[in-house]
C-alpha cells in the first residue's frame, strides 16, 4: 500500500511534468532504456527468449516437415516459416506482462510515480523495450529460417512489409500483456495467464496446418482469428503470392488492438498505483 508521503511526492511530481506528445516520448524511451540496460548485465533473457523458436522451427522442419504439405507451396518449409515467425513474436510479447507484475511487486512502480515524468510513460517504455527485445529475437530466428531452406520468394520490399506486419502484432500484443500484468497479483500468474491465451490464439490458427484440414466446426474460429490473418497476409508476401487485402485487413487488426488495450490498460495503471 502506497505511504501518504509518497502520494504526496508523486502529486507534486506530476504538477510539475510537462505534458504533450513529445514529452510522453522522452520520458518512455527514457523508461524504455532502462529496461534495454538490463541485457548486457543478463544476457540469459535474450539466449533464453531464442531457444524457444529455434526448437519450434527444428522440430516442425525435421520431424512434421515430410508428414505435412500445404498445397500451392514449393515446399512445407515456405508455409511454416512464416508462422513460426508470427509466433515467435507473439511468444514474444509475454515479457511485458511479467515485467510490469514484477516491478509492481516490487514497488518500482511507486518510485517512478515521485519523479517527475508522465506515469502513462511506464507502460510505453515497458511496450518499446520489449519491442526492440523482440525485434533481435526475430532476427535470430530469421537467420535459422534461411539455414533450413527458406527464402523469400517475394521482392525484398514485400519481406520488409511482411516483416515490419510482424513486429507491429507483436508490439499490439504487447498492450494486450500490460492488461494482464497490470490484473493480477504476482509475477507467476501474470507467466502463467499470459501463456495460457496465447496457445489456442497459435494454434488454432493457419500457422502450421492449413484451416481447410481442421473439423468443420473449427474452421471458422480458426480463419476469423486475427492470428490467422496475420500470418496469411505475413505468409502471402514473404512467398510472393496475391494477398486479396489481407495486408490492409492484418494492420487494422494490430492497430485496433493497440487503440483498445491501449486505453484499458492506462485506466488499469491509473486505478492499480492509486491504491
Amino acid at each position: 500500500m502506497t505511504s501518504p508521503e509518497t502520494l504526496e511526492v508523486g502529486k507534486r511530481a506530476r504538477q510539475a511534468v510537462p505534458t504533450g506528445p513529445e514529452w510522453l516520448l522522452r520520458d518512455a524511451w527514457t523508461e524504455a532504456t532502462r529496461h534495454l540496460r538490463v541485457i548486457p548485465r543478463n544476457p540469459e533473457l535474450i539466449a533464453f527468449a531464442t531457444i524457444q523458436p529455434i526448437m519450434f522451427v527444428l522440430l516442425f522442419v525435421y520431424v512434421f516437415g515430410g508428414a505435412i504439405t500445404a498445397p500451392g507451396y514449393s515446399d512445407y518449409n515456405q508455409y511454416l516459416l512464416p508462422g513460426i515467425m508470427a509466433q515467435t513474436v507473439v511468444f514474444g510479447s509475454a515479457t511485458t506482462g511479467v515485467g510490469l507484475a514484477e516491478d509492481l511487486s516490487k514497488g518500482l512502480v511507486d518510485r517512478l510515480r515521485s519523479v517527475p515524468m508522465q506515469q502513462s510513460a511506464v507502460i510505453v517504455g515497458r511496450t518499446l523495450a520489449d519491442l526492440v527485445k523482440n525485434t533481435f529475437t526475430f532476427v535470430i530466428m530469421l537467420v535459422v529460417a534461411f539455414m533450413v531452406g527458406f527464402r523469400f520468394e517475394g521482392s525484398l520490399f514485400q519481406a520488409l512489409v511482411a516483416t515490419v506486419l510482424l513486429l507491429l502484432f507483436s508490439y499490439a500484443l504487447s498492450w494486450v500483456q500490460a492488461l494482464v500484468g497490470l490484473s493480477v497479483k504476482s509475477v507467476e500468474a501474470a507467466n502463467s495467464l499470459g501463456f495460457l491465451w496465447m496457445f489456442p490464439v497459435t494454434f488454432v490458427s493457419s500457422a502450421f496446418v492449413p484451416t481447410e484440414t481442421m473439423p468443420n466446426w473449427l474452421q471458422p474460429i480458426a480463419e476469423n482469428n486475427p492470428f490467422t490473418r496475420v500470418t496469411n497476409a505475413g505468409r502471402a508476401l514473404y512467398n510472393g503470392l496475391p494477398a486479396d487485402g489481407a495486408v490492409v485487413e492484418a494492420f487494422a487488426w494490430s492497430l485496433a488492438i493497440i487503440g483498445v488495450f491501449a486505453v484499458l490498460s492506462f485506466r488499469k495503471f491509473r486505478q492499480t498505483t492509486a491504491r
